[in-house]
């Protein structure tokens, strides 16, 4: 795979969580970090992706975004 985006994190899939329309796929990325992608369910078929499955986390944002209180 090659891809533009620099931001890319290996990780294996904890669980998938299917609703009626988009899954929530949480991925472990080590040092007790997890990151939680929300995508189609059909994505995920498609992908095959299931739980302790090895994946490649791509985060691509034009806005990133910080709050205080």
């Amino acid at each position: 795979m090659r891809i533009s985006a620099r931001n890319q994190i290996k990780g294996t899939v904890l669980e998938v969580k299917k609703g009626a329309t988009t899954s929530h796929v949480r991925v472990d990325i080590g040092n007790g970090q997890i990151i939680t992608s929300s995508i189609t369910n059909e994505a995920v078929d498609e992908l095959g992706i299931k739980a302790r499955g090895h994946v490649t986390v791509v985060v691509k944002a034009s806005d990133v975004m910080i709050a205080v209180d």
